[in-house]
């Protein structure tokens, strides 16, 4: 209880300041309006459906561009660790790539695929894909050569070494990959939808804009950051889980 409530205090001073800036008039309501508004109207919005319209189609997109990039870095992980002289063939596309910023890619997709769901999923792989490939790599060309010499030497087959030795010995870097990418997932799928969607966060951020209601603003952005740490807790628990199982072998 304690902790909730350290870890509370910050928050709770800039409501706090929140409301005092605008009791003071220093914004007027149209720039700054109160948090109590704002809440009303994160409220209204959820209770009208509104908001949980936009929740859930954000995060489909999410979830289907994440599992394909997962799929992908796991595959590409797999591949640079097990035969690490074959990255001579894909390794400067992949740098290319990934110092090429996902939502630059925007425009060109949009003109090849239009205003659909494709050019969205494909910056989110774009987005979450090195991270977790990074981290798959790191994990599985980091494990301890003794564990595999002891595989060996009770006659584990290849695949039995990279499941039961390598794979294992890998999960935890696994998850920190997958946690880093769905935060690159989600800023990359609210920037995708401010330039090209009619729904999801990105979208009602923008129309709110275009509409002058700064408190829809508020609301597109509170959502964002309470789902992405409600997420992230979910990451830390599998995370802090599987460092507890590993440690206890």
């Amino acid at each position: 209880m304690i902790e909730i409530f350290k870890k509370s205090v910050l928050i709770l001073v800039i409501f706090v300041l929140w409301q005092v800036v605008y009791e003071l008039e220093i914004f007027t309501p149209y720039i700054l309006p109160s948090p109590i508004t704002t809440l009303k109207t994160m409220f209204d919005m959820g209770l009208s459906g509104e908001l949980i319209t936009h929740v859930t189609i954000s995060f489909k997109r999410i979830f289907v561009g994440y599992a394909f990039a997962f799929v992908l870095a796991f595959i590409f992980g797999g591949v640079a660790a097990l035969f690490p002289k074959a990255s001579i063939y894909y390794e400067w596309i992949l740098e290319f790539f990934r110092n090429v910023p996902p939502l630059s890619l925007i425009a060109i997709l949009v003109l090849w695929f239009g205003i659909n769901e494709t050019p969205k999923i494909i910056i989110i792989i774009l987005a979450s894909f090195f991270p977790m490939f990074l981290s798959i790599l790191k994990g599985l060309t980091s494990c301890d050569v003794k564990l595999i010499e002891v595989g060996k030497i009770f006659c584990f087959s290849k695949f039995e070494i990279f499941y039961k030795i390598i794979l294992k010995n890998a999960i935890k870097d696994i998850f920190v990959g997958m946690r880093i990418g769905f935060g690159y997932a989600m800023r990359a799928i609210v920037g995708a939808e401010m330039i090209a969607a009619s729904s999801g966060l990105g979208y009602l951020i923008l129309d709110a804009e275009e509409l002058s209601r700064a408190d829809r603003i508020f609301v597109g952005i509170f959502t964002i950051g309470i789902c992405g740490v409600l997420i992230d807790r979910i990451f830390l628990f599998l995370i802090s889980k599987f460092s507890l199982l590993r440690s206890e072998k």
